[in-house]
């Protein structure tokens, strides 16, 4: 029976960035997956590079810093050896400000751009984005930040890491669920599917919302609904800015796409999508651009996020010897794929991840 190095249950961003890692350096590397690699939450997301203490839980900034900062040449890399486009834009956010953030203590250290973020007014948001509606804003002079973030296609993102995982020589046993890590001694040694089994000397749980179904040890995740839609704008240049408001955030694509989102649900693996959702999302968004009033629909769907009970990814070793987790990003799993792939990857080999990792241990609810 062959056997690998390491068996990674999930072909998510994060299966995957973790996987072409390993296998960088050397190791024989299986990603077994429960569907198609990549067509699960990875797909499903908007590709946001959110790095701001307003939105990031204090605890994941650091990770979140470095792995924005990453992204570029993780983003080139993976256009170099695919041959495929990723769409990687760094036109900026401009981020409309509620009372939660207007009492967050970062926001004046943003006013000195330590956030790498400026206030914007209404007049500079005409100048910025002429087809945003700004009218009846309670504060017009200090409504809202642009921020120097970067958003990515997941879509182009995922089929690119797909390619490169397989031209560095990463196997795939995709359309048969993983359902149990095999245990030996107390240690793992591989795990079983619904029609076969794998052998490995180490396993890392990346199943995202699944995560938690897999026996013997307790992942806590669990899944969270998203649902979201996809206009095609009257012109490419319609938006340049990723916009988020109360109300929707609005993601524009290289190609004249542009993504309107995203509900935040407790509704299991349900993953049907609501037509008067998705009614209300398009409203949403044409009350911040009235111009997009005959924009068409080209698709709606919703995608499961993996929650944690704390709202922080869990990454690090189990109780179980050989035997890993490398989930529960929520809504950041586009975001933190590279440095996640950095860290574990020196966890599974017993390096110094770099990063203080102890609020992310998988052990942690056992501990509460």
């Amino acid at each position: 029976m062959k056997t690998w190095d390491i068996i990674i249950v999930g072909g998510g961003i994060i299966g995957l960035t973790l996987a072409m890692a390993l296998r960088k350096r050397g190791a024989a590397v299986l990603i077994v997956e429960r569907g198609e690699p990549g067509h699960e939450a990875s797909r499903a997301a908007g590709g946001m590079l959110v790095d701001c203490p307003l939105e990031t839980p204090s605890a994941l900034q650091e990770l979140a810093t470095a792995s924005a900062r990453m992204y570029p040449e993780f983003a080139r890399e993976l256009e170099i050896e695919s041959g495929m486009k990723v769409d990687l834009r760094d036109q900026g956010t401009i981020l409309f400000l509620t009372k939660e953030h207007l009492t967050n203590e970062h926001l004046g250290h943003a006013a000195l751009g330590g956030l790498r973020a400026e206030f914007v007014s209404a007049a500079e948001i005409e100048k910025l984005e002429p087809a945003l509606r700004t009218a009846g804003l309670e504060n017009p002079e200090r409504c809202a930040l642009y921020l120097k973030e970067r958003s990515v296609d997941p879509r182009g993102l995922t089929a690119a890491a797909v390619k490169t995982a397989k031209i560095r020589g990463v196997d795939f046993s995709s359309g048969d669920a993983v359902e149990s890590v095999e245990v030996s001694s107390g240690r793992a040694t591989g795990v079983t599917t619904k029609k076969t089994s794998f052998r490995a000397a180490k396993v890392v749980n990346c199943a995202g919302a699944w995560a938690g179904q897999i026996p013997p040890r307790r992942i806590h995740t669990r899944p969270v609904k998203g649902q979201m839609l996809c206009l095609a704008m009257p012109s490419r240049e319609m938006l340049k800015h990723v916009i988020r408001s109360p109300r929707a955030y609005l993601i524009p694509r290289s190609d004249g796409r542009l993504l309107v989102g995203a509900t935040v649900e407790e509704a299991g693996f349900d993953k049907r999508t609501d037509p008067a959702t998705i009614q209300r999302q398009r409203k949403a968004a044409l009350e911040l651009v009235p111009k997009l009033a005959d924009a068409r629909i080209l698709e709606d769907w919703a995608g499961l996020r993996p929650g944690t009970p704390d709202a922080l990814p869990i990454l690090g070793a189990t109780g179980t010897a050989g035997y890993y987790a490398a989930t529960g990003h929520f809504r950041d799993g586009i975001l933190l794929a590279p440095i996640t792939a950095e860290v574990m990857a020196a966890v599974i080999e017993d390096r110094d991840p770099g990063f203080d990792l102890a609020a992310f241990s998988p052990a942690r609810f056992e501990m509460a």
